[in-house]
């Protein structure tokens, strides 16, 4: 298992354990992690699974695809950081990695 950390817009930190190969929107909907809607299910459709990852864990991910960024692109202001959860198979790199929610998800 992976340990990702995500922290909450209000500060609350949780540290879920991730199954390797699922999505990290998978693995925050497991834990009931409040700020992960993910109302399409997971289908890069809605972008409601933003989440904002460390700059220090950036290159343990693959590049944004067309699609997800196509998706990121509907925010008036998409950060460098910013990436749907759906997106992101865990993989062992991640273990420890921090990821930051939105106040809101769009």
């Amino acid at each position: 298992m992976v340990t990702v950390t995500f922290i909450e817009a209000d500060g609350a930190r949780f540290d879920v354990a991730c199954a390797e190969g699922g999505s990290l929107m998978e693995a925050a909907r497991a834990a009931d992690i409040r700020g992960i809607l993910a109302d399409c299910g997971g289908n890069c459709a809605c972008g409601t699974c933003r989440v904002f990852v460390d700059e220090n864990w950036l290159g343990a991910l693959a590049p944004i695809a067309e699609l997800e960024a196509a998706t990121l692109e509907m925010r008036d202001e998409p950060g460098p950081n910013e990436r749907l959860s759906c997106q992101l198979p865990v993989t062992a790199a991640m273990d420890g990695m921090v990821v930051r929610l939105p106040k809101r998800q769009f």
